[in-house]
């Protein structure tokens, strides 16, 4: 058994491919449209499908924006340096919601980032 893919909603799917593969870095792996269901899903990760976990993006082309809940907490992504990732985001024109610094308490570096739709991001060296 292994993890395929996390599932998030997403209102504008081209800016959030843009996000995901612009921004993170990440490869647009593949997108189709289902017309009868009125929604499209994409695929998006920094590895291939059947090589790591990837992100399903899913935009229903009948809503328009989604409430977060309180229930998700966040996607963790693995960068080589976490000051550096946030630079680049920033530049890039992400936000950063969590500046690179020390978790209370232990050694680890960490950030927070937001995609378009406010999912949070968190970045750990």
């Amino acid at each position: 058994m292994r993890l395929l893919h996390t599932m998030l909603r997403v209102a504008d799917l081209d800016r959030s491919i843009e996000f995901y593969t612009e921004v993170l870095g990440m490869t647009l792996l593949r997108r189709k449209e289902f017309p009868e269901g009125r929604f499209t899903l994409a695929f998006v990760g920094y590895q291939p499908e059947s090589a790591g976990t990837v992100i399903e993006l899913t935009h229903n082309w009948d809503k328009g924006a989604y409430d977060l809940g309180d229930a998700f907490g966040h996607i963790a992504i693995q960068v080589a340096d976490v000051y550096e990732a946030c630079e680049l985001i920033r530049q890039k024109g992400g936000v950063v919601t969590r500046e690179a610094g020390p978790m209370k308490g232990t050694d680890s570096i960490l950030a927070f980032v937001k995609d378009p739709d406010g999912y949070s991001i968190e970045l750990l060296a």
